[in-house]
């Protein structure tokens, strides 16, 4: 979890006292502590063995020195700084030619042109002309495509291949995508009038390498820290003693892994959109697929120094069964009572391998932490339920906010170019909030928990929205074509760089929403289940996307107003209904980190989750 979210462990948070079940959500802490205690140690199992050696430096910390030593970050290791540079090129090459997507569907192909650029200082570059209303859609399907793929990826890497494995099968189809793109862009092709068949097939095969490598990558990157205790050790600078804590080791992985996609997305949009306007579209797709192919290159001569976990066999089968199991006996015909029934403490306590004895099914194979790692899984999925709200904001980014752009004064500036003061925000606030914001926090003891700054981030999210509706508003207004300005030659007098405030706040909403996201999908999920949750938060974007659809009819002239409005709405809504709904979540934080490690690691015993070298 973050570093923000581990402060100040309650006093029964010490090393030598009964394991905390996840499945007391709905109870105090009080309760749900003084039950731990009443729970025998022997119905837990054997304990699970210390995975990493890095758990055995240093010494368990005290009750009092849970209380009273500060807390800091441990050395994060150079081979996660090689998967954030896959991640960058990755990012580059995804982005690089999503940000055309909009102008190479919209827009016409300029007379005498061939390329589709359009040097003019005005002028936009285009290919398919085929409208707003169509380069809205199939920016929304890209997406909608690209963050559902994801769960057919960590099902082939958590099942069967494992993540390293998949992660090269991925970038094997993205690879191939990049190339219809280019095939798409060719001169010849855009004058045969075919062009329309390898983009849309280009789309689709690269949403799917994407979408893949998206479910294994951020948990990768995580996996290589190796500790997973707090310790007492001696801060390297100060000698002073201090608490050793993963927890803000993680937070600051994922932190600088968001930053390097932003670096990714960031020169690759930048870069694209010039290449694109001066040279053409085939040139524009041609160079991040280049950059690309040095994904594979950098995998490949690092591959005996990650960490890797082996594929797990039917994991995920066991937790559905389990899942259906515990419902048994618990429906009832009043939905309130329904709803009692599933959060009641003994919902997952009654299932467990220790509770059934002989009574347990044949493919009950695992221990009693385990039960408690999958209930707290499924508890963060639910966390995700509001998500595709906040989703629903960012996302007009990638076409309504740039056809936006368009209508306004640019003096030279591709209108696709403005999308990147995004980028530029988060590469200057991520820093910022990592060495500043939260060691602030930290030091006042406040607790930024994941669920308030995720519900932070929809409420940035939203301000970001009502500030795209003013700007439309004001296009309307003031532009010489009144409600109809994507049909209109001359722009509003207004100058496009009005656009970083919805840009911006986008951003550092990003900073709370998406990274914590991660963070909280990766920690709270159990250790044989990590690409499957992590896909879980990136398939809520798609179906974001899904719910975007709804709103094509708004996307056009003059219901843009109306389109900024409803979805800053909308995001407000999702945040407030999402506090309220996870704030028994956020109470819990704390004996959610406390849970002890399983034993369980799949069907195939003879793997272990420690495997670091499994083969390619």
């Amino acid at each position: 979890m973050a570093g923000a979210a581990a402060q100040n462990v309650p006093d029964m948070a010490m090393s030598n006292e009964p394991a905390i079940s996840a499945t007391m959500f709905e109870a105090s802490e009080k309760e749900a502590l003084a039950a731990a205690d009443r729970r025998s140690s022997s119905l837990a199992g054997p304990p699970a063995p210390v995975e990493f050696e890095a758990d055995l430096e240093g010494e368990e910390p005290t009750e009092e020195d849970l209380r009273t030593l500060p807390r800091i970050s441990g050395k994060i290791p150079w081979t996660a700084y090689t998967i954030a540079i896959v991640e960058m090129c990755e990012r580059f090459g995804y982005y690089g030619c999503q940000v055309l997507y909009t102008n190479f569907v919209q827009q016409p192909l300029p007379p005498g042109h061939p390329t589709g650029k359009d040097p003019s200082a005005e002028g936009q570059p285009g290919a398919l002309g085929m409208g707003q209303r169509a380069s809205f859609g199939i920016g929304t399907f890209n997406s909608f495509w690209a963050y559902s793929t994801p769960i057919i990826g960590a099902i082939i890497a958590d099942e069967y291949l494992g993540r390293f494995n998949t992660i090269f099968i991925a970038l094997a189809f993205s690879i191939i995508g990049h190339i219809l793109l280019v095939i798409s862009a060719l001169p010849t092709v855009l004058a045969s009038g075919k062009a329309i068949a390898p983009f849309i097939l280009g789309v689709i095969i690269l949403g799917f390498g994407t979408g893949a490598f998206k479910a294994n990558i951020s948990p990768l990157i995580a996996e290589q820290y190796r500790q997973t205790k707090l310790r007492v050790i001696r801060d390297p600078k100060t000698g002073e003693r201090v608490i050793s804590d993963p927890n803000i080791t993680l937070s600051r992985i994922f932190l600088y892994f968001y930053m390097m996609i932003n670096v990714g997305s960031l020169t690759g949009q930048i870069g694209m959109v010039y290449v694109e306007k001066y040279v053409g579209f085939w040139c524009a797709f041609l160079l991040p697929t280049i950059l690309f192919c040095g994904c594979p290159l950098v995998l490949w001569f690092c591959r005996h120094k990650y960490h890797r976990s082996p594929p797990t066999g039917s994991v995920l089968i066991r937790a559905i069964k389990l899942w259906f199991l515990a419902q048994k006996g618990n429906w009832s015909i009043n939905p309130v009572q329904t709803r009692k029934n599933f959060k009641n403490v003994h919902f997952w306590e009654d299932v467990k391998p220790s509770k059934l004895g002989d009574s347990k099914p044949k493919w009950m194979q695992f221990d009693d932490a385990w039960v408690d790692q999958v209930a707290r899984g499924l508890r963060a999925c639910s966390c995700f339920t509001w998500i595709p709200l906040y989703w629903l904001a960012y996302n007009q980014m990638n076409n309504n906010l740039t056809s936006q752009a368009a209508t306004l004064t640019r003096n030279g500036v591709p209108n696709d170019v403005i999308t990147n003061l995004n980028p530029i925000s988060l590469v200057i606030f991520i820093p910022i909030v990592d060495n500043f914001l939260y060691p602030a926090l930290r030091k006042a003891n406040i607790r930024f928990t994941p669920i308030k700054r995720i519900a932070l981030g929809f409420g940035l999210a939203s301000l970001a929205m009502i500030s795209a509706t003013i700007i439309q508003y004001y296009i309307y207004k003031l532009g010489p074509c009144g409600k109809h300005m994507n049909k209109c030659d001359d722009p509003a007098p207004i100058n496009v760089w009005v656009q970083t405030a919805p840009y911006v706040l986008i951003g550092f909403s990003e900073i709370f929403t998406s990274i914590t996201g991660l963070e909280f999908a990766f920690t709270k999920a159990p250790k044989n289940m990590r690409s499957l949750v992590t896909s879980y938060w990136h398939f809520m974007s798609a179906f974001s996307n899904a719910i975007g659809q709804a709103l094509v009819s708004l996307s056009e002239d003059p219901l843009l107003v109306w389109n900024y409005g409803v979805v800053a709405i909308l995001a407000a809504v999702g945040g407030i209904l999402f506090w309220f709904h996870q704030r028994p979540t956020d109470k819990k934080e704390d004996i959610l980190n406390m849970l002890p490690d399983s034993n369980y690691i799949g069907k195939d015993r003879r793997h272990s989750i420690s495997d670091d070298h499994h083969s390619v």
